[in-house]
């Protein structure tokens, strides 16, 4: 019973004393009172145990962020082991990929590029600069690889879109892109026989 009252007392103190302006230090509870007394450096503080007197370390070069290894040079960067652009892309195309390659083309690359990749977007129309045409014999002769990291780094006019879109969706959009250049200068030979008949031919 006396450990229920004292209990009471020493809660309903607290509780009348919130608020009020104390000159006494604050009262810092274990564990946490040792966490906040201890010496530490904080962000971008000074030290003498250094020569640069910076606290806060450079990173040590060639340090790799845990689960960012990244070895497969030919997923992650386009490239071959002997950092040639790869020809083809390192990965299975499906249907799911081409249309995973439309859905991404059409977000980030339709706006500059148009649906067709003629360079004739909505962003371009109200003046920005005019990309390159994708179905061009220039962007046709160009491996996947290097397609691959004008997407990853840009090139001339075109941003960056790295930190946007993951890799394998960059390797789904140039699929896709192939998709376009191959449509652009298909014949009737590259149509499915079964779906041929669906066609009209240009009048001569």
């Amino acid at each position: 019973m006396r450990r229920l009252s004292f209990a009471l007392l020493l809660a309903t103190g607290a509780f009348g004393c919130r608020g009020d302006i104390s000159a006494e230090p604050p009262i810092h509870m274990p564990p946490w009172d040792d966490m906040y007394t201890q010496k530490k450096f904080h962000p971008q503080g000074e030290s003498a145990l250094f020569d640069d007197k910076r606290a806060m370390r450079p990173t040590v070069e060639g340090t790799v962020a845990s689960g960012h290894l990244r070895e497969d040079d030919a997923f992650y960067r386009g490239k071959n082991a002997d950092g040639t652009f790869l020809a083809k892309a390192p990965m299975k195309v499906t249907e799911k990929t081409l249309a995973r390659g439309q859905e991404r083309f059409n977000i980030y690359c339709a706006p500059c590029h148009d649906r067709s990749g003629g360079g004739r977007g909505l962003v371009v129309q109200r003046g920005f600069h005019l990309p390159v045409n994708l179905a061009s014999d220039h962007t046709r002769s160009v491996g996947d690889g290097e397609l691959f990291e004008y997407i990853t780094k840009g090139i001339r006019n075109m941003p960056a879109y790295g930190q946007q879109i993951p890799e394998e969706d960059r390797w789904a959009i140039v699929t896709w892109v192939r998709v376009i250049q191959h449509s652009q200068y298909a014949s009737l030979d590259d149509v499915p026989a079964v779906s041929r008949d669906k066609i009209e031919e240009p009048s001569k």
